[in-house]
Order: C-alpha cells, then sequence, then structure tokens
C-alpha cells in the first residue's frame, strides 16, 4: 500500500470518531509494533514498514485499535472500558501481528542448536537462549548470532522469516 493511501484512510478514520479532537497522524519507524497512540501528543502513528506489506483492512484495524484507545482514555489499556469502545467503533479485536513488523530487516540473525531462527535488530549484548528449546535460560540452546549481510535478500518477503527469543 502507498503511503499516500494510508495517510488518507487514517485522516478518514480520525475524522469520523475524533472530530474537532485535535488529534493528528503520522507514521513512524516502528519494527515491533503496528501502531501506537500518543497521548501527550495527540497523535497516532502507524509503523511505515507495516504499511509496506499491509492491504487497507489490516491498515484499518490497526488504526481502529489506536483510536480505541484515544477515545478510551490513556488509563483505560486494554480493558472493559477500552474493549467496548473498540467494538463500537468496529475494531474486531484479532490479533494482527505476531512478530515484529520489520523482521526481514533485523540486522542480527540467531540460530539455535536445533535450527530456529531468530533476529534481533541491535547487537545481542548477553548470551540468549532459544524460548522454544527450553523455557528457562539454557547453554544447551544458546544461540549463535551473525550479522546479515547488508546485500542478502531477505529469505522472506514481507514480515517474517523468524521468531525472537
Amino acid at each position: 500500500m502507498l503511503l499516500a493511501d494510508a495517510a488518507a484512510i487514517a485522516e478518514d478514520l480520525l475524522a469520523e470518531h475524533l472530530p474537532g479532537a485535535g488529534w493528528g497522524f503520522a507514521f513512524d519507524r516502528a519494527t515491533r509494533r503496528a501502531g501506537a497512540c500518543d497521548w501527550s501528543r495527540h497523535r497516532i502513528t502507524v509503523s511505515r514498514h507495516l504499511v509496506e506489506g499491509a492491504d487497507e483492512e489490516e491498515l484499518r484495524q490497526v488504526l481502529l485499535h489506536e483510536v480505541a484507545h484515544a477515545l478510551a482514555g490513556h488509563r483505560a489499556a486494554h480493558g472493559p472500558r477500552w474493549r467496548a469502545t473498540a467494538a463500537r467503533i468496529g475494531y474486531t479485536g484479532s490479533r494482527l501481528h505476531e512478530r515484529p513488523i520489520a523482521e526481514h530487516r533485523a540486522t542480527w540473525l540467531g540460530t539455535c542448536p536445533q535450527g530456529h531462527e531468530h533476529s534481533r535488530f541491535r547487537r545481542p549484548t548477553t548470551p540468549l537462549s532459544c524460548g522454544r528449546c527450553s523455557r528457562r535460560f539454557s547453554q544447551a540452546a544458546l544461540i549463535t548470532w551473525r550479522r546479515r549481510d547488508p546485500g542478502a535478500a531477505p529469505a522472506e518477503a514481507g514480515r517474517g522469516g523468524g521468531t525472537a527469543a
């Protein structure tokens, strides 16, 4: 989806659900979340990386999720008040993202002894073990890290390609 199309959808939703409330929209460069509701700036943001691979309905649901936060108040979190508000404005409540939004751009790639893939955007500074191999830290499940070759194509197009430890 084009950023201009995404911005138009966002502006339409803000005008419909938050008219005259002083809320604005912007893109951010988030890699691990889809959107955010910034109460201090009265601004809803969406990851530009999400928009790269999202369809219109996916973007609408992310925006409705954040608009519900704006309407319910900053203390509502994901509690009953927020859930009721979200349902009223058309948010379906489905979990849209299980992995980081731009995982295919992660600089650090890791593999555990069992072959499970992991990714990080920053160089890991402490030893990490695979959460799929062991629920607790385990020397037997240590992840070996390597820097992604900048010239290499992502293993998978779009989002995905591994799991976070």
